[in-house]
């Protein structure tokens, strides 16, 4: 039972059957979907509500774990000579995607298209470590690569959510920011207290982070990367990413442990509530959004990474360049952030509708990725 259970979160089974599901219902029974989605169902909240800005903020605390861990001695960051041409490869995954948008479209979209261009910059953590794991084998060096590219780029999504595509009807109030300071605090004061328990830390560093950012009209998904950090953990790093030992006590990995499965399947919310798109919503901006992340991910990671190890930023040991290109492929696996994105860049039913639609078929670069991968003479390590 548990080997089918891991079997299904490895390979996002719980994400694809909520995006499946949205679809078909959002086709089938438009109306219906959207009252389910929108309409209040605990209280005065919505479950897009409940999903969007409270269940990813679990979603991005266990993206913060992995950062912090890699972060420290032993780790794929440290010392910080490493990580600089997998953040360098971060830098071309944004900006490459970012320079095809605007490209396209100035020859084949309108100016009410422009303000997508941040959808194509994320990266799907789950399906990108996946599909690396099934190109490459479990043990190649591009998996922890494509990890820390996607958790960082997808960490610039937000922020670009934050910053750039902020409610015209809520201009951002930053005074609110200091609660989620005083959460930091808190946390700080928590760990020198010895508390061991993660509780704690959530329900009063974690909730006084996420009001400070939901009241600062920011996007409070961010909230527990402010205070995921500050959890006490071992010295260096103990195990690899995405890889909890249950036998690990120490706070930090005891809270990934525990909430790794619960947002492995929690997916499935996530693709209901973001992915209801009718086929008849293919536009412009899927083209845009698809083409952007395909081919401005590949040759955005390609040019960076490469340009990084001439000026002596090697790429990890064991992986060369038929591999970054390969990585380049999969990293345009947009999906879940994407979506994500394009629910707070476009007003506009209809257009929005078109941006997620490109988002989900960004799923397109799992199969071309084993193309390239073959025809570049890459073998799965056994």
């Amino acid at each position: 039972m548990k080997q089918k259970i891991n079997l299904l979160r490895e390979f996002s089974i719980p994400l694809i059957l909520g995006v499946v599901s949205a679809v078909i219902w959002a086709n089938l029974e438009p109306a219906g979907y959207a009252g389910f989605i929108h309409d209040p169902v605990l209280g005065p909240f919505s479950f897009h509500f409940i999903t969007n800005e409270i269940f990813m903020v679990f979603f991005f605390g266990i993206a913060a774990v992995e950062i912090t861990m890699s972060c420290l001695p032993g780790g794929d960051l440290n010392p910080p000579k490493k990580a600089v041409n997998p953040l360098l490869g971060t830098l071309g995954g944004v900006l490459g995607p970012v320079g095809v948008y605007f490209l396209l479209n100035h020859f084949i979209g309108s100016p009410a298209l422009i303000n997508g261009w941040g959808i194509p910059t994320a990266t799907d953590i789950a399906l990108a470590w996946l599909v690396a794991r099934m190109v490459f084998g479990d043990n190649h060096p591009v998996i922890a690569f494509i990890l820390l590219l996607a958790i960082a780029d997808d960490a610039i999504g937000l922020a670009i959510i934050a910053v750039f595509y902020p409610d015209p009807s809520l201009p951002v109030s930053p005074h609110w920011l200091l609660l989620t300071l005083m959460g930091m605090l808190t946390a700080v004061l928590l760990r020198k207290l010895k508390t061991k328990s993660y509780w704690p830390y959530l329900a009063v560093s974690g909730s006084a982070s996420w009001f400070g950012l939901h009241n600062a009209n920011l996007h409070p998904a961010l909230a527990l990367v402010f205070i995921v950090p500050f959890l006490p953990h071992p010295w260096r790093e103990t195990q690899h990413l995405f890889e909890a030992d249950p036998r690990d006590r120490s706070t930090l990995h005891r809270f990934e442990y525990d909430w790794k499965i619960i947002v492995d399947f929690g997916l499935f919310m996530f693709g209901l509530a973001n992915a209801g798109v009718a086929f008849s919503e293919f536009g412009t901006a899927t083209w845009l959004v698809l083409a952007s992340l395909v081919a401005g991910k590949t040759f955005g990671i390609f040019l960076c990474s490469f340009i990084g190890e001439k000026l002596g930023f090697p790429l990890p040991d064991g992986m060369g360049k038929r591999d970054l290109l390969v990585a380049g492929v999969i990293a345009g696996i947009g999906f879940t952030v994407a979506l994500f994105v394009a629910g707070e860049a476009f007003t506009d039913p209809d257009i929005q509708g078109a941006a997620k639609m490109g988002a989900m078929l960004s799923i397109a670069a799992f199969p071309a990725a084993f193309m390239v991968a073959r025809l570049v003479g890459i073998r799965k390590r056994e």
